[in-house]
């Protein structure tokens, strides 16, 4: 059996599928960000949500695609799936932009970009990412994602910078303090997946005021802005993306993409279907 698992920073999709493609086998766990989970809290979690009819041993190859998951850290990945799945003959571990790239672009070259929790995007040669702008994670970037808009979002709520109706609506669906909120985001575990959470706020409110599609629009262009036209001639290729965000806010994506002189191309909403298409015909 060969098992696949996207990794982002809110949830992993996992696909436990045969060689022939016939018998499939798809559950959900958490995100697996090594920067903020350990191996044992990994091995458990992985324990107790696959379901009872997938057998560990059965698994002979997996490719695992992770968040956060850097070369540094591809020991780290495989010693801990081992654990788990000990009979495995082969274990492929790579960075979540990978996993974008094949997905959206199969054996294709292009740009592929990451739009979810967090933020990531390079370039793809057909089999493997080349350049890549570092999205430098949620502390430092990641514009563009859910994170970043559930940042700008609780920011103005704090400073009072939106329209009074908003501030009202945003204050009740919150329901903390901005002492409260400062300090779940700076001592409480996962702050990002925490601010991401309210990119549906945003996504549900978009005709209640021009503020929401403008805070989306301006964290696009910055996503624009500070990654992508860093890229060299990157207005020659069609802007591919993955996640959540790109999905759902995807008129808006296409109006600042057109800014930028870009063309959308392909949007997921996630990777999976095109990585065990990927992967089944390697």
């Amino acid at each position: 059996m060969i098992l696949i698992a996207d990794s982002g920073a809110t949830k992993t999709q996992w696909a436990c599928v045969s060689p022939d493609g016939k018998k499939k086998t798809e559950f959900f766990s958490q995100g697996y960000n090594p920067n903020y989970i350990s191996g044992p809290e990994i091995v458990a979690d992985i324990r107790a949500t696959m379901p009872a009819e997938l057998e560990a041993d059965a698994v002979r190859e997996i490719y695992f695609y992770g968040a956060g998951v850097t070369p540094m850290q591809y020991g780290f990945m495989e010693e801990t799936l081992r654990k788990v799945f000990g009979k495995a003959d082969r274990v492929f571990i790579a960075m979540d932009t990978l996993a974008s790239c094949r997905a959206l672009l199969q054996r294709e070259s292009g740009f592929a970009a990451i739009l979810g929790t967090g933020s990531n995007s390079c370039l793809y040669d057909g089999e493997n990412e080349g350049l890549n702008v570092d999205s430098c994670g949620f502390i430092l970037g990641d514009e563009g994602s859910g994170g970043y808009l559930g940042k700008r979002l609780i920011t103005d709520f704090i400073r009072g910078n939106m329209p009074a109706a908003v501030h009202e609506m945003v204050g009740k669906v919150i329901g903390k303090s901005n002492e409260e909120l400062i300090d779940t985001i700076y001592t409480k575990p996962f702050p990002n997946r925490f601010c991401a959470q309210y990119a549906r706020l945003i996504s549900e409110n978009l005709d209640f005021d021009p503020y929401f599609p403008e805070l989306v629009k301006d964290a696009f262009r910055k996503f624009f802005s500070r990654i992508v036209t860093h890229y060299p001639d990157y207005q020659q290729y069609a802007f591919n993306a993955v996640g959540s965000v790109a999905y759902y806010f995807r008129p808006l994506l296409e109006e600042v993409a057109a800014e930028f002189g870009m063309k959308v191309g392909t949007i997921l909403q996630a990777p999976m279907e095109g990585l065990i298409q990927y992967h089944l015909a390697k």
